[in-house]
């Protein structure tokens, strides 16, 4: 609407410019105007980061301006190109540097990651992995170890269990593989065979799966007498939408009972354990973060708990993290559920996925997270109310004493 009033006006100083248009401009006025410009090229060239630091934090973004001395590092690029005895291939060379730099902050949770990893972790938070097995592992005692096997999955079907250790995968041996190195070579193409070799107990065993893609939704659900069972596996961009699928089919069934199972979920987005803090709470506060000290979030939950007042167990254990704690903690701390378990991960931190040039991202801590109580589990972990153990030979045996322990506290 400016826009157009400004046009009017315009129009209406048509006939008096006309009158003086063969008339020239002086010529000061032409030289301050070039003073002008110049003064605001020289100011917005040498200033551009210190303006772009002023203006951004208006507009909810975070920036920094200040620089870091790297005239060491390309001192070390220069010496080694000129001595080095081969190819350097500089991309790499620059992801190196990039990657070390983080790395220096010294946070684990701190990470840069190259386009295919940062592909690869999107991949993973969705659920969307292509041609794979089934399964889900992590380092366990600084081992790569399976810590989830996806139902109705090829690797399920060929017999691989949560616990077994991966010491090799086809004919490459586990030297130190990290778990990147391991989702590398297990996965592949659709329709192919992937070989692994596991460790189980004491005995060694080679299992070949066919890849084959993986179903894996984050949230699964089922029904065993008057218990319902909602398992979350990962925080998501759907998990709020399923969870709530889920617990309206427990409504509909007349279910008064319900099992919060997030055993094995490391966690995702902070808004998909938001959503599902709120399945049982009504308007409250699930987490609050703080960054130095400070308070910057408070999310709540929404105003329609269906679950509200519903016998309710978590069950939790030592690789439920992040975004399950804060749901778990929440619960707790509100007395909507009762915690069975061992005690969780202990990750009290906030990372956020900023894009970086060429298809790379930081995933950096942003900030520290505390429970409605204002706990913050970055050392302890949430600490179930019922201790109960799940062992290897539970598993192998197909036993589930902390799924026991939960429909016992719901009778």
């Amino acid at each position: 609407m400016e826009e157009v009033i400004l046009a009017e006006h315009a129009a209406e100083e048509v006939p008096s410019r006309r009158r003086n248009k063969n008339r020239p401009l002086p010529t000061s006025f032409i030289v301050l105007i070039f003073v002008l410009v110049a003064g605001v090229g020289y100011v917005a060239g040498t200033f551009h980061n210190q303006i772009i630091s002023a203006m951004l934090p208006i507009l909810g973004y975070k920036t920094y301006s200040g620089t870091l001395d790297l005239s060491s590092v390309q001192n070390v690029y220069q010496t080694l190109k000129a001595n080095y005895d081969g190819e350097l291939d500089d991309t790499a060379l620059i992801e190196g540097a990039s990657r070390g730099l983080v790395d220096a902050a010294g946070d684990e949770y701190t990470l840069f990651l190259n386009p295919s990893e940062s592909d690869e972790f999107n991949n993973n938070l969705s659920g969307d992995i292509g041609g794979g097995v089934g399964i889900e592992i992590g380092l366990r005692n600084d081992v790569v170890t399976v810590l989830r096997v996806l139902k109705d999955n090829p690797a399920e079907q060929a017999g691989v269990r949560v616990g077994d250790i991966i010491v090799g995968v086809n004919d490459e041996t586990n030297d130190d593989w990290s778990v990147q190195d391991a989702v590398t070579r297990i996965r592949g193409d659709v329709g192919t065979t992937v070989i692994l070799t596991v460790l189980r107990g004491t005995e060694t065993e080679e299992i070949p799966v066919t890849r084959d893609q993986v179903s894996n939704p984050s949230v699964y659900s089922s029904v065993s007498g008057d218990i319902g069972i909602m398992t979350i596996t990962r925080f998501d961009n759907e998990t709020g939408r399923l969870a709530r699928q889920a617990a309206q089919r427990f409504i509909d069934n007349d279910i008064s009972k319900v099992i919060l199972d997030l055993r094995g979920n490391g966690g995702g987005y902070v808004t998909a354990a938001q959503e599902v803090a709120g399945i049982w709470l009504n308007n409250k506060v699930v987490v609050t973060e703080r960054s130095n000290g400070r308070v910057v979030d408070e999310l709540r939950s929404g105003t329609r708990p269906l679950l509200e007042n519903i016998d309710t167990v978590v069950l939790v254990n030592e690789s439920s993290a992040s975004a399950s704690e804060i749901v778990a903690g929440a619960l707790q701390d509100y007395k909507a559920a009762t915690l069975v378990g061992v005690e969780t991960f202990g990750k009290g931190s906030v990372q956020k996925l900023i894009p970086l040039p060429g298809g790379a991202e930081l995933k950096v801590t942003i900030a520290r997270w505390f429970t409605p109580q204002g706990k913050n589990i970055g050392e302890t972990g949430v600490v179930p109310g019922v201790s109960v153990t799940l062992t290897a030979e539970d598993i192998n045996a197909g036993r589930d004493p902390q799924l026991d322990a939960a429909k016992a506290q719901l009778k």
